[in-house]
């Protein structure tokens, strides 16, 4: 049963930094696609970067360039979302997404993913 799990969420004060960790169980990684969501209330879903499964190819919003990473690690099954310099607006929850797609570039459209995890929060505030 395919499974993610998000960690690394809290309370962080504006400039600071956090990094979220997805782990999958119950499958393997490197066919995949990663996506990270983010949902904040009262707003829509937003992408925010995703990375591809064929050549590691990355593509981010234009809200979080420059500011935050997405990477991965095929033999631990797990992705990361580091997150630097981060304000208010960062706020949400977050969500690591997947699909298994053999392609090397990736979409933030939320609706070509099928795998989600439960979320974790991230709360920016003085």
């Amino acid at each position: 049963q395919l499974q993610l799990v998000e960690s690394g969420g809290g309370l962080v004060q504006p400039g600071g930094s956090l990094r979220l960790s997805c782990v999958a169980s119950g499958f393997t990684l490197d066919t995949y696609v990663i996506g990270w969501f983010r949902q904040a209330p009262g707003k829509e879903r937003e992408g925010v970067p995703c990375i591809s499964s064929l050549g590691g190819n990355t593509n981010y919003g234009d809200s979080v360039k420059g500011r935050f990473t997405i990477s991965r690690d095929n033999a631990k099954n797990t992705a990361y979302l580091r997150m630097n310099s981060l304000t208010p607006d960062d706020t949400a929850i977050y969500y690591c997404a997947v699909v298994n797609r053999w392609i090397r570039q990736c979409r933030l459209a939320g609706p070509e993913y099928d795998g989600w995890g439960q979320g974790t929060q991230v709360t920016v505030s003085s």
